[in-house]
C-alpha cells in the first residue's frame, strides 16, 4: 500500500496559480503511475491528469489541458500538479492516487490521499 498526502491547496483568485504536492510513503512510489482527480460538491470525482512512473507519458482531461502540468520527482517520492490560469470551475477537493497504469477511471486507482481543497474566486 502507498500512503499519499496532498498539500498546497488554498484560496486563489481567477487567473492565479497553485502547485499541489503529493507526498508518498510505503510501497516504492516510483513503481506506480500517479493520477490527480477532483471532486466538487454534489458532483462525481473526475479525472484531471496522470503520469507514468518514468514521467515518459502524461495525460490530461480536456478541461485542464494547456493550463495544468503534472510532474513527479521519484527521488523525493513526490508528485506535483501545477495549476495555472485557474477558473472558478476548478474549485474542488483535489486528490492524488496511485495505479499500475494511466487510467481515467477512479476505480482503477488503488491508493488515495485525503484531498486538499482548492477554491478559485471570481
Amino acid at each position: 500500500q502507498v500512503q499519499l498526502v496532498e498539500s498546497g491547496g488554498g484560496l486563489v483568485q481567477a487567473g492565479g496559480s497553485l502547485r499541489l504536492s503529493c507526498a508518498a510513503s510505503g510501497r516504492t512510489f516510483n513503481n506506480y503511475a500517479m493520477g490527480w482527480f477532483r471532486q466538487a460538491p454534489g458532483k462525481e470525482r473526475e479525472f484531471v491528469a496522470a503520469i507514468t512512473w518514468s514521467s515518459s507519458t502524461t495525460y490530461y482531461a480536456n478541461s485542464v489541458k494547456g493550463r495544468f502540468t503534472i510532474s513527479r520527482d521519484n527521488a523525493k517520492n513526490t508528485g506535483y500538479l501545477q495549476m495555472n490560469s485557474l477558473k472558478p470551475e476548478d474549485t474542488a477537493v483535489y486528490y492524488c492516487a496511485s495505479s499500475f497504469g494511466l487510467y481515467q477511471r477512479p476505480d482503477m486507482y488503488d491508493d488515495w490521499g485525503q484531498g486538499t481543497q482548492v477554491t478559485v474566486s471570481s
